[in-house]
């Protein structure tokens, strides 16, 4: 009888909760690590981008079904007679939160910025050549050839205002990998649906409606954004009515979830692949115990690896069944995706074992594994899962997890030599994959690639991608390329990302492709 009063009590105020939501349009949602910066060029993280874009808005964005969306810019197309240029018509009557004035010349600032040095968004941007204000509402972006799919590139630049940049001393982009800090990681001025109210990195965060927003009026007023980084504590708040909106949902919650009173679950794919990533260069390994060369150096070592890793099981155990294991950094939706590189060989320890020994490396070695312990992919339970597996093989793998805000700059400066990460494709093109993951690190290529790995021919297969027209040729370099990288095996896909939302009953939020939901699309009964 107690236990019958308690759940009605707690239902009673869950449904006051959500109707006090409703009322004051305030949206309490959790996550489970937090934007890694403000500066909206600093950092290419899809956490980071999910968050600012609440804030800042971009040219071209994409809807919830993957298609293009006309958001800063109304219309883009290639400049007559010159298929080398791309025209961008502004929105007219835009301005940024502190009253300032939507302009070309921001557009100008912007797309430089974001191209510049220590910006890890450059890569987007390779083939730029110049970025020229016509007018107060039109820019041309000159290209260093025809590149028909730069409008992919532009969904997560977001547009800054010059003038407060220039005010702030924030034309240089946050050299996040130092440790830097500027006004922008703290403080924002865009032209989003949301303008920021209140900053606690890793704690807090509070945004409020733009009464100027260009848009529609979303529904949501308010969002009270916090981080909660441990899974139990995050179900909790949802459970108790203290918080309406999870975006990290641990797998093993979501049948609780969705069978609890009160609560509804959407799950669905991402377009983003987990996987392993490790050194590959000659010099040897800090963290093992062979001190005079690099066991992953050897092709041998690495395709024992890949005969090792039970992907299945990962799905089954880890995943509890929500994973698509796969064998190819491209995620379903990309183009240059095939069932070939998709499909994955049993598991064989007995011929990884061979391979161990035939590489000369039949006792094995010892490696440090660097995982994030606060991501929705569960990525250090995949990590500490593969430990087991890789034992089988004579490799003895030390783990070490952090939260994902100390694991990323250990990926980007290069310092870890085994690590778990996930990589999303908002342009949908395997080119996205290649520039950031394959090609060589340095200039405005390589830059989450740390393992050493350098092909100088797949280099520039990957650079002329930006640039190649002909669709049967491009599609064809595309192929090449996944050829070679499939077989050097430096990096070791795990699976498809499953996606899954939480939400107190009368809050209606579907699945985004790239685990990008926007507060203004949210919607309460």
């Amino acid at each position: 009888m107690q236990k019958t009063i308690v759940a009605i009590a707690a239902g009673l105020m869950a449904t006051t909760t959500l109707i006090g939501s409703a009322n004051a349009e305030t949206l309490r949602w959790a996550r489970s690590f937090d934007s890694l910066t403000l500066d909206p060029h600093s950092q290419n993280s899809g956490v980071t981008h999910n968050f600012n874009s609440h804030i800042y808005d971009s040219l071209i964005g994409r809807d919830i079904d993957g298609e293009f969306l006309p958001l800063l810019a109304t219309d883009w197309y290639l400049k007559e007679g010159d298929d080398t240029v791309w025209v961008f018509e502004l929105r007219e009557g835009v301005t940024f939160h502190n009253g300032n004035e939507f302009t070309a010349d921001d557009v100008v600032f912007s797309i430089d910025r974001a191209r510049s040095e220590i910006s890890n968004m450059r890569q987007l941007h390779a083939d730029v050549e110049s970025v020229t204000a016509i007018d107060d509402y039109t820019v041309e972006v000159q290209m260093s050839g025809p590149s028909p799919l730069y409008p992919n590139n532009l969904t997560n630049t977001f547009i800054m205002d010059r003038e407060w940049s220039e005010e702030n001393d924030v034309v240089e982009v946050q050299d996040f990998a130092a440790g830097e800090e500027n006004y922008a990681v703290r403080n924002a001025n865009g032209t989003g649906a949301y303008e920021l109210v209140s900053r606690d990195p890793d704690v807090r965060s509070v945004l409020t409606y733009n009464e100027n927003y260009w848009g529609e009026e979303p529904q949501v007023t308010e969002i009270e954004y916090v981080v909660i980084s441990d899974n139990a504590t995050r179900m909790a708040a949802l459970l108790s009515g203290e918080v309406d909106f999870v975006q990290d949902v641990p797998f093993q919650d979501v049948e609780r979830l969705a069978s609890t009173d009160g609560i509804v679950v959407e799950s669905g794919p991402e377009n983003r692949v987990s996987f392993f990533g490790y050194w590959v260069g000659e010099e040897p390994l800090s963290s093992s115990n062979i001190t005079d060369a690099n066991p992953l150096a050897d092709p041998l070592v690495r395709e024992a690896i890949h005969l090792a890793v039970d992907r299945d099981a990962i799905r089954q155990v880890v995943m509890r069944g929500y994973s698509v294991p796969t064998c190819t950094l491209a995620p379903l939706r990309v183009s240059g995706w095939t069932e070939e590189n998709d499909t994955c060989p049993e598991v064989d320890i007995d011929r990884a074992n061979e391979l161990m020994a035939e590489a000369g490396y039949a006792d094995g070695f010892s490696i440090a594994l660097d995982a994030a312990n606060n991501t929705a992919g569960n990525d250090e339970a995949i990590a500490q899962a593969v430990v087991g597996m890789l034992g089988q093989i004579g490799i003895e793998v030390n783990l070490t997890s952090r939260p994902q805000a100390q694991h990323s700059p250990l990926i980007t400066s290069g310092e870890s030599e085994f690590y778990i990460m996930s990589w999303g494709v908002p342009t949908f093109d395997s080119a996205y994959i290649f520039n950031d993951l394959v090609h060589t690190k340095g200039g405005n290529y390589g830059t989450y690639n740390p393992t050493g790995y350098s092909n100088p021919e797949l280099d520039a297969m990957i650079e002329s991608l930006g640039t190649e027209t002909d669709t049967a040729v491009r599609d064809q370099t595309v192929a090449d390329i996944w050829d070679v990288v499939q077989e050097d095996r430096f990096l070791l896909p795990l699976h498809n990302n499953p996606l899954a939302y939480a939400m107190r009953e009368g809050i209606n939020m579907p699945i985004h492709p790239e685990n990008k939901p926007q507060m203004r699309d949210l919607t309460f009964d």
